[in-house]
């Protein structure tokens, strides 16, 4: 944005490219084409006429939902997109019962608000039938991007150099623009490209899970209706048991995902999968796909860590680069934060633009860098405090992290009075926290640990053995140990009840 040359007639910079075009690079494009006269997203796969899945989104088999926070970002930047989904046949969750099995007991939730069920290639297809109206952004398929382009001095970048996939003469190509954004992923190229550009690039913070999921699918009869929209089953972090999801999307599909961390990956053999259903702590997965059609075999999916990036430590920074999405920080897939985390970095670049155009100023793509490492901070704590439970789960970074033990102690006592309690407004907390929408400290505080502490022997007994050998408060062991997440942003309760476009 600093060596942008901005047309007078319109107010808009002339070119915006974006490397990859799944849900990041979406969000990134739309955003973009209020301030650029031309964004051009540049991807490696051909974009399908109808809901499939890509070669270069393997994830895109398995679950997928937007959290609260993330449907109200979306609604926003793609107005109406809920209906588009509900037209194309995702079938609505607005009423329909979720059974939520935790260790301590389990919890019936219904959906609230105007809310679908889709699979990743739906809701990515929606969203690019949007995009693609717009008149000024246009999509460079089958397209690989080989690295970037810089000033003689390296010190701006000044657009990208792209070879068509696949073809015979393999001619390379220079895109030029003002800003270059990297949301091409987990296998994004950026930490080569700068490397190789003469820039110093910091060790990432690793969060070691190795981590898999299986996915199997299954067809619900037409008619039929399913005593169960989510069925979600909290495995026990101690043992290394399995976690599992049940979930319907659009065409009367229905999904079974297992997921473990540490190494102990579900299977993708057919018996041995449907075994480890049956071997599940809860038997109700087994009661709900007795009556349904296999029509896949399971598919998996493996992480050996999750990644964040720390380009805004950088002492130099090229302008007219940035980096979002996953190319910056990839979570854990099952607490389902990634395109929620997404679209909060949208609304920062958003932000962080509409003031450089009007109060413009050196060094804004670091900026920006740094907003957005505040953005992912609470999601990737969160991420931390909820793996690192498991056995085999280790995190490798410069700075230690603040809390997680002592979340960890009240996360579980929390969880376990929420299952008692008659009313879901506890575990629906967990949820909001759980999802960035509220500020983890409406979770984590001294007022709810000692409300619930009064009435349980173990809660007082937690308090005690939290404050002794300290020298301290209640209140002031957590003000030390929750991340205050200062710079961070949330959403209200209010806007729950907002009704969606």
């Amino acid at each position: 944005m600093t060596n942008a040359n901005f047309t007078a007639s319109t107010g808009k910079t002339d070119r915006a490219i974006v490397i990859g075009g799944g849900i990041a690079g979406l969000l990134a494009a739309k955003v973009l084409s209020e301030y650029y006269n031309e964004v051009l997203i540049v991807d490696r796969d051909a974009f399908p006429d109808k809901p499939e899945n890509r070669p270069g989104t393997p994830q895109a088999y398995h679950n997928h939902r937007l959290s609260p926070r993330g449907s109200l970002i979306f609604s926003r930047y793609f107005p109406g997109f809920i209906d588009d989904l509900l037209t194309n046949g995702a079938p609505s969750a607005q009423g329909e019962s979720n059974l939520m099995i935790h260790q301590d007991g389990s919890k019936v939730l219904v959906g609230q608000g105007k809310e679908a069920k889709f699979s990743r290639a739906l809701l990515e297809w929606v969203i690019r039938k949007q995009v693609q109206v717009i008149p000024h952004i246009q999509f460079l398929e089958k397209k690989d991007v080989l690295s970037l382009q810089t000033s003689p001095d390296r010190t701006a970048v000044t657009g990208v150099l792209i070879q068509e996939r696949g073809a015979t003469d393999r001619l390379k190509h220079t895109l030029t623009a003002d800003l270059v954004v990297d949301t091409s992923g987990r296998f994004s190229k950026t930490v080569r490209w700068l490397t190789e550009v003469g820039y110093d690039v910091p060790k990432p913070e690793l969060l070691k899970v190795a981590l898999g999921y299986s996915t199997r699918q299954y067809k619900v009869p037409s008619g039929q209706k399913l005593p169960w929209d989510v069925i979600r089953l909290e495995g026990v972090p101690s043992t290394g048991a399995y976690s599992g999801v049940f979930s319907t999307i659009e065409n009367n599909i229905a999904e079974m995902l297992l997921w473990n961390v540490g190494g102990r990956y579900p299977s993708t053999d057919i018996d041995q999968f449907e075994r480890e259903i049956a071997h599940l702590d809860n038997p109700v997965f087994v009661e709900t796909l007795k009556e349904l059609e296999p029509i896949s075999t399971p598919r998996g999916y493996r992480m050996p860590e999750l990644v964040r990036q720390h380009f805004d430590k950088m002492e130099r920074w090229p302008s007219g680069f940035l980096v979002m999405g996953d190319a910056f920080c990839y979570f854990d897939p099952i607490y389902g934060q990634g395109m929620t985390v997404a679209a909060i970095e949208a609304e920062v670049l958003d932000a962080c633009l509409r003031d450089q155009v009007e109060r413009p100023k050196s060094g804004f793509e670091l900026s920006v860098l740094k907003k957005m490492q505040n953005a992912i901070e609470p999601a990737w704590w969160l991420n931390c405090v909820a793996d690192l439970r498991c056995p085999g789960v280790e995190h490798a970074g410069s700075v230690p992290l603040k809390g997680v033990e002592f979340a960890q102690r009240c996360l579980g006592f929390i969880l376990k009075q929420a299952m008692a309690q008659p009313n879901d407004d506890l575990y629906g907390l967990y949820w909001l926290v759980n999802s960035v929408f509220v500020h983890p400290r409406e979770l984590f505080n001294p007022q709810m640990l000692t409300a619930l502490a009064n009435s349980s022997p173990e809660g007082q007994q937690l308090v005690v053995e939290l404050t002794k050998g300290f020298n301290v408060s209640l209140e002031e062991r957590f003000a030390q140990e929750i991340p205050s997440f200062e710079n961070a942003s949330f959403a209200s309760i209010d806007q729950l009840m907002m009704p969606q476009e």
